[in-house]
């Protein structure tokens, strides 16, 4: 069984140095959530993988990493929260598919507020209940009930998840198009419309109930007036029974995700980066890989799948001459959705006195105003700072077993805020960033400083008496996640779900080159964890179809 609170490194000199196999089945490039979910269900289904990252750590975005001695922290970095955990549910089925369901334990935020949302002038509890959410928002905004029913009779559609769980299957089609125009007036009502435009044909003009309709917009990181409703709708869905969290943080399901791949006859190689991918004949053919110590070695595959960046992919890992004309530039044209600030925060305190300032096991968003279309135009336009909001939430408060996250006595807090992802945002130079030169930048630092600042301001505000307990402080700005992720502007939900960029719209798990698969946020399946693992398992799917099998029930394996 996977242990819980292991140190994030606590398999890295293991995987640094594992043999890289000369000949597989599959070369994965990358470790994150999509990567590790294709070659979990590969490995399971026989087939010999091999997954190469250029970090330390397996996981991507779904990691966490250690602090300190004398308190030790270990903080997330990308997972705060997911939804549809049960065994019978949208991810935990997937668990379940893998044999490795029992590995993972989940923990339910607060169902009373797992997301507390304060405005100017009121405070919003979502609960993990529909009927308590909709009769709270009737409560706070009486002449707006009618406009609040249509708007959830929308976003709570059967259809929405439907068409959801169709693109999330990879059975997004004509068929699947016409049984929508069929059967789900609504949605296809609103197919090609944002957020705002829904709210407008709900006929919600208030402009404090449209802030708080779209109050986690940082999800997924663009304006109402930009995210296809659709995707906002999917959301709403997939949190409507409250948010859970995995025992151990989000490293707990990377772990376990990677311990499937090797349970299976799978290898991991870590600090190993896939330096491009081999084509011949116009089908990938395998990868040519690079250590953290220069050595080179090109590995043979009957299939390649890319889990990284998909701006990184296809502009730097496959020559360009053998892609469709014009596609590297299409690519590269994908507008990207918004970057993210982080904070770490260790604090002294048992967890009833750090509940007594007011915090728990729920997230809380922090606004500035209702407009969010206002906040991110101006995010765009002014650069990094200020700051105009803030997300706080403690891995420790949401799974309080001793050990999970700092000694006892101690807890971590997380504070983020959404911010400009370009480099030269942060005055650094792409070329820089590998090397990690850009760190000692005096201007970058400068900047770097006062986001820290500010959230940490922030969390005081709203939890008084917080900044006096903190011991431990360190922050990462989209440069530091492009450096670990090879993220575009160091964004973790990849390239933005607007309405030309959504469903159909978006790249398919099949890649334009024969033998070539892509999986992770950009593709159909969307982003998050959820979306990350349903791209990984159509990936793995549509390989083992190409390759001439049929991807049916796995073996009934467990893990150890």
């Amino acid at each position: 069984m996977t242990e819980l609170f292991r140190d994030p490194t606590a398999r890295t000199a293991e995987r640094v140095s594992a043999e890289v196999p000369s000949e597989v089945d599959v070369a994965i490039i990358g470790a994150g959530t999509g990567g590790l979910t294709a070659a979990a269900y590969l490995a399971r289904q026989g087939k010999k993988v091999a997954v190469f990252d250029p970090h330390y750590v397996a996981g991507g975005s779904a990691t966490q990493f250690a602090r300190g001695k004398d308190p030790r922290f270990r903080f997330d970095i990308g997972l705060h929260y997911i939804g549809e955990v049960g065994p019978d549910e949208a991810l935990g089925r997937m668990l379940v598919e893998l044999g490795c369901y029992d590995q993972v334990g989940f923990v339910p935020l607060d169902p009373d507020g797992y997301d507390v949302f304060h405005f100017p002038d009121f405070t919003f509890r979502m609960p993990a209940d529909p009927g308590a959410y909709r009769d709270r928002m009737v409560e706070l905004f009486p002449d707006q009930a009618r406009g609040i029913d249509k708007y959830i009779r929308y976003a709570r559609s059967a259809d929405v998840a439907r068409l959801f769980n169709a693109a999330h299957d990879g059975r997004l089609g004509p068929v699947q198009n016409l049984q929508m125009l069929w059967k789900a007036w609504r949605v296809v009502l609103h197919m090609k419309h944002t957020l705002n435009q829904v709210l407008d044909a709900c006929g919600i003009r208030d402009i404090k109930l449209r802030g708080l309709i779209a109050s986690q917009q940082g999800d997924y990181g663009l304006p109402p007036g930009k995210v296809i409703a659709l995707l906002h709708a999917g959301m709403v869905g997939h949190f409507q029974y409250g948010g859970w969290y995995p025992k151990g943080g989000g490293q707990a399901l990377s772990d376990t995700l990677a311990d499937c791949v090797e349970g299976n006859g799978g290898v991991i190689c870590l600090r190993k980066r896939v330096e491009s991918v081999v084509i011949d004949g116009g089908r990938a053919v395998g990868v040519d890989v690079v250590s953290h110590k220069g050595e080179k070695q090109r590995v043979k595959a009957k299939a390649v799948l890319s889990g990284a960046d998909l701006k990184h992919t296809m502009s730097e890992l496959v020559p360009k001459e053998h892609l469709p004309k014009g596609y590297v530039d299409k690519v590269l044209g994908y507008e990207m959705a918004g970057s993210l600030f982080l904070t770490c925060l260790g604090v002294k305190g048992s967890f009833d006195e750090l509940r007594a300032l007011g915090l728990g096991a729920f997230n809380t968003w922090q606004f500035d105003s209702y407009d969010f279309d206002q906040e991110y135009a101006d995010g765009e336009t002014r650069g990094p700072l200020p700051v105009r909001g803030a997300y706080i939430t403690s891995g420790s408060l949401k799974d309080p077993e001793p050990g999970s996250h700092a000694p006892p006595g101690y807890a971590t807090l997380e504070v983020m805020c959404m911010v400009h992802g370009e480099p030269s945002a942060w005055d650094v130079q792409e070329s820089t960033i590998e090397k990690r030169k850009y760190r000692h930048g005096e201007r970058y630092q400068e900047l770097k400083l006062g986001v820290e600042e500010g959230l940490i301001e922030r969390t005081e505000q709203l939890f008084p008496g917080v900044k006096e307990r903190i011991v431990f402080q360190e922050s990462a700005t989209p440069v530091t996640t492009r450096r670990y992720t090879g993220a575009a502007w160091g964004v973790s939900y990849g390239i933005a779900a607007t309405v030309p960029q959504s469903m159909l719209k978006r790249p398919s798990e099949r890649s334009p080159i024969k033998g070539l698969y892509l999986a992770g946020a950009s593709t159909q399946s969307h982003h998050g964890i959820y979306g990350t693992m349903c791209s990984g398992r159509v990936a793995a799917r549509r390989i083992i179809e190409d390759l001439g099998g049929r991807m049916g029930p796995p073996p009934l394996k467990q893990l150890p």
